[in-house]
């Protein structure tokens, strides 16, 4: 990068990044868990997994709402020095961060079917599912915005993107970068005729 340049990430794939880490080895610690009887036995512990599910996908969707969208709202223009990180890159980058946290919740997940079967698999997936549904819901307000929403790399270190360190967003248009909005990856058909 050259003199005065830094780089952006997409503020969605940010968020979305750790969702299919958490949903996809949640349903299968539920499912595995639900072969254990357990403590509570099956029928309770998916019962109360099924409620951590509800409650975990709710409170991961709904939580700092707020202040991302007073920081979309304050949003500059991103400038032309910028660097538009790749969406493989912002999901490897946070993955790696996030992977030996992910490991332990899995582990946990697994270990916590012997006393109370699949909930702690169905919790995880639940955090997922929240992710995903936030990242969809960020998607909706570039859409309507017709704006994508980025984040400079070095303000989103411990991986949050709606955190104190970040004192701001940048935009672009709707069809910079290669992820979409919501940071699902853009279709070749769509990347190339933004080209």
């Amino acid at each position: 990068m050259g003199r005065g340049a830094y780089a952006l990430a997409r503020v969605a794939v940010i968020v979305r990044a750790p969702a299919g880490w958490l949903w996809w080895p949640g349903v299968l610690a539920a499912g595995v868990g639900a072969l254990v009887p357990g403590l509570t036995g099956r029928r309770i512990g998916v019962l109360a997994g099924a409620a951590l599910f509800l409650i975990a996908g709710v409170v991961v969707f709904v939580v700092r709402r707020k202040r991302y969208l007073e920081l979309a709202r304050d949003a500059s223009r991103a400038g032309k020095a910028v660097f538009l990180q790749d969406r493989a890159v912002t999901v490897r980058t946070r993955r790696r961060a996030l992977r030996w946290w992910l490991l332990l919740a899995f582990l946990a997940a697994m270990g916590s079917s012997f006393a109370v079967p699949a909930a702690g698999g169905l919790l995880l997936a639940g955090l997922g599912a929240g992710l995903w549904a936030k990242a969809l819901w960020l998607g909706r307000w570039e859409r309507a915005h017709d704006a994508l929403l980025w984040v400079r790399t070095e303000r989103v270190s411990r991986g949050r993107p709606a955190g104190k360190a970040v004192d701001g967003y940048q935009t672009t248009g709707i069809v910079a970068g290669d992820a979409g909005p919501g940071g699902a990856r853009r279709s070749r058909a769509m990347a190339a005729a933004a080209r």
